[in-house]
């Protein structure tokens, strides 16, 4: 077997290759002495069909799965011999199988792109000591008992108002048809003014009685979120069955009893200051981490393979789908496509790839390795991000495999950050403004 590489760019390369006469006669040969043993042709016994009749029969099959084969098999040895660090799989466009002669293929194939070693010290990092305040843990107090609140009917006889919660039924109309989007649903809970149906539903049912029935138009607009009643006007037939009026709870230790296992007020502000402390404490660290890559990408210049990132941006997708599953919404009911996602978020997956990548290269030239302890240390901390048992963490990373290989990689990566940080020195300022307005 012959191959030839040649150079599309630094991460682009063609491997041409051919496959000698004398193996591709062989792998013909094989095949069909396959198939006589078991081909089954009126009137020849079995394993008696001639050569000349299977190839009138079958021989477009054959030619298929002999090409196939030479093909696999001829691109790994290619790989072997090249020893191209290859990533994806080849793009390959296999010509017909001739009769006779040398059998030629080229592989498309992208490779890991070569960088040098990488100089990360003289980087210019700040951190911003953000702090958790009084004034957000009020904030966040104050949600909470918006969360507790209760809706009890109002105490007079009056229409139903602006800021009003209003428990309505109501059914929508097309053409005088029940439209499917606005299908009849009845104690239908909405606060009058936010809009949550539309505009139009809620200056309707303003002015409207307890028990009263009134036929309302709704004109959707073309931006609406929902695709499916966007630009439709629909005719609703609407009863208002009460008006409510929002009744919070004291901010107490009782309050305090329904949030959790909590027996005081104190409790659950220490809470908050805990959760706010954590996720300031997420911000610094990305910050930083921004700051860094940023500077090294100033540094050091290479290509990104697409199928890299293809990769990053199918799993950046593949995460937005599952949230919206968890959400019970589908992207074509919010009017999103994957490709106007793909658009969007290739240059983040882009991102990802390179700070992968250099990471992966300082890992290498620092010849940076995973201590046992450091290994039991992260299992640690998974478990207790996920409040899970250690050894539940460790069954599903096993103690072997891709699952395991790459979250010691990423381990060694948060090293390598905190390699970099500790060869740089890191100025504190204070933010600009209070963490609770930022």
């Amino acid at each position: 077997m012959k191959v030839t590489v040649e150079d599309r760019s630094s991460i682009k390369k063609v491997m041409h290759i051919e496959i000698p006469e004398a193996d591709v006669t062989r792998a013909l040969d094989d095949a069909y002495k396959t198939l006589k043993k078991t081909a089954k042709v009126k009137g020849f016994r079995p394993g008696k069909t001639p050569r000349g009749v299977l190839e009138r029969l079958y021989k477009k099959d054959v030619n298929a799965d002999v090409t196939g084969k030479l093909i696999q098999d001829a691109y790994v040895d290619a790989l072997k011999e090249t020893e191209l660090k290859v990533v994806g799989s080849p793009t390959v466009d296999p010509p017909e199988l001739a009769a006779s002669g040398d059998y030629c293929f080229d592989a498309a194939v992208e490779v890991q792109p070569e960088i040098a070693d990488i100089d990360f010290t003289g980087l210019k990092l700040t951190r911003t000591n953000y702090q958790a305040s009084d004034e957000e843990v009020d904030v966040q107090i104050k949600m909470m008992q918006k969360n507790l609140a209760k809706r009890e009917p109002i105490d007079e006889e009056r229409p139903a108002q602006t800021g009003d919660f209003v428990q309505v039924d109501y059914e929508g109309f097309k053409d005088g048809k029940p439209f499917e989007e606005t299908k009849k649903t009845e104690n239908f809970v909405i606060k009058l003014g936010d809009g949550h149906i539309s505009e139009d539903f809620d200056n309707g049912v303003i002015g409207m009685n307890p028990g009263e029935e009134k036929e309302i138009t709704a004109a959707f607009p073309e931006d609406y979120f929902n695709k499916k009643l966007a630009g439709h006007t629909v005719d609703f037939k609407v009863t208002l069955n009460e008006i409510r009026k929002e009744v919070l709870p004291e901010i107490d230790d009782e309050m305090a009893k329904q949030l959790g296992p909590f027996t005081t007020l104190d409790e659950v502000r220490d809470k908050i200051k805990e959760n706010l402390t954590q996720g300031y404490d997420k911000r610094i660290e990305q910050e930083l981490n921004e700051q860094i890559f940023s500077q090294i990408l100033e540094k050091v210049d290479f290509e990104v393979p697409d199928v890299m990132v293809d990769y990053e941006l199918n799993g950046i997708i593949a995460d937005a789908e599952r949230s919206f599953s968890y959400h019970n919404k589908t992207f074509e009911e919010a009017g999103i496509s994957r490709e106007s996602l793909s658009e969007k978020y290739r240059e983040t997956a882009e991102k990802q790839v390179r700070r992968q990548l250099i990471l992966g290269r300082i890992i290498q030239q620092e010849k940076m390795e995973l201590a046992d302890e450091d290994l039991e240390k992260g299992f640690e901390e998974m478990a207790a991000t996920y409040n899970q048992p250690v050894d539940v963490v460790k069954g599903i990373y096993g103690n072997s495999g891709d699952k395991l290989e790459l979250f010691k990689h990423a381990l060694l990566e948060k090293q390598a950050i905190k390699l970099i940080m500790e060869k740089n020195e890191i100025e504190s300022v204070e933010p600009d403004q209070p963490a609770a307005e930022a």
